[in-house]
């Protein structure tokens, strides 16, 4: 699908007690010309959200708002807003982070395809401020395409760093692509449902171009990305990737690649267990079960020690002194003033 370059892009914003960030999301995706509607899907908020967002909406009448009774979590949320989505492509925004200015249009420099996706940076919030003013202008846009397996090898866990994960990813979508295909988010999902989403993508056919260079601001919140997820979370994860892996006619190198991811999320899935049962039912109930497998004891072990080392820490968790890091390492960007 070729790229148009003016009003393109409906950016999908789904928000739950998001008062005190929902205006600077709001106004960053206003800020792009290439930005056709803001769809703010207000997820049973108990804050101000809803309040805030219909302001905005008086201010810009691209903004429209969903207001939801029910809390129904992010991927049900924003299944709504991609339903109400009326332009070629869709961004996904969280509601506690910015567009870079720019960003839209240098995603639309992508060429043909389906998901067009650029750099994150994350950034804590006494550095967003300056972060938004630097000139991103003059970053090297140039794309490369991935396939099934490149994406998903790019979320294994490289030894020794934070994860890079590509499923932190924040990309436009296709909505021609993600509507003929009958494709949305696994509502059932809480960690890992944009990751889902990206895979059944590209497992029916979809492009993918991907460049370095940064156009999403997520910011970190002491814990808002800790390596610590619930173990239901991670069973219903552990599920979805066992899906993707039953597709038939998977290329070899696709079908390692998510072997080995779905190995990672088993053993964080037993390690999370293991934890519960410790806590809930004390240490013998713990260990029967880490012995209760062959393959469960090592596993568990090492998980531990590198919990105890932060070793696993996700891809927002490590910040440097000056409060910025880049999902994807970029050398440049710290040379720039």
């Amino acid at each position: 699908m070729a790229i148009d370059t003016t009003r393109t892009v409906s950016v999908i914003l789904a928000a739950h007690d998001a008062s005190a960030s929902l205006v600077r999301a709001i106004r960053s995706a206003c800020a792009e010309p290439e930005t056709a509607q803001v769809i703010v899907i207000d997820d049973a908020s108990s804050d101000d959200t809803r309040a805030i967002a219909l302001q905005e909406a008086g201010r810009d009448t691209r903004v429209n708002v969903i207001a939801l009774d029910t809390n129904v979590g992010p991927g049900a949320a924003r299944n709504k807003g991609l339903d109400a989505a009326t332009a070629p492509f869709a961004a996904i925004l969280d509601s506690d982070d910015f567009f870079l200015p720019g960003r839209l249009s240098r995603l639309m420099s992508a060429g043909r395809c389906d998901i067009a996706a650029d750099n994150i940076v994350f950034t804590n919030p006494e550095s967003a401020g300056s972060l938004a003013e630097r000139d991103w202008s003059r970053r090297d846009v140039r794309f490369q395409s991935l396939d099934t397996e490149s994406f998903v090898a790019g979320n294994l866990r490289r030894r020794g760093i934070a994860r890079g994960e590509l499923g932190f990813l924040k990309p436009i979508l296709s909505t021609a692509f993600l509507n003929a295909h009958g494709l949305r988010y696994d509502e059932s999902l809480r960690l890992g449902e944009d990751y889902d989403l990206y895979v059944q993508m590209l497992l029916a056919g979809a492009s993918m171009m991907l460049t370095s260079a940064p156009g999403y601001a997520a910011e970190i919140r002491s814990g808002s990305l800790s390596a610590r997820h619930r173990t239901a979370d991670l069973e219903r994860l552990h599920d979805a990737l066992s899906r993707h892996l039953a597709t038939p006619d998977l290329a070899p190198g696709t079908s390692k690649a998510m072997r080995a991811h779905l190995a990672e999320v088993r053993i964080k899935r037993d390690h999370r267990l293991f934890l519960d049962l410790k806590r809930e039912r004390g240490p013998i109930a713990a260990l029967r079960y880490a012995f209760g497998a062959w393959n469960r004891p090592a596993p568990i072990t090492r998980a531990i020690a590198r919990d105890k080392l932060r070793l696993d820490s996700a891809a927002g968790d490590a910040l440097p002194q000056d409060g910025m890091r880049l999902l994807l390492p970029d050398a440049a960007f710290s040379q720039e003033t």
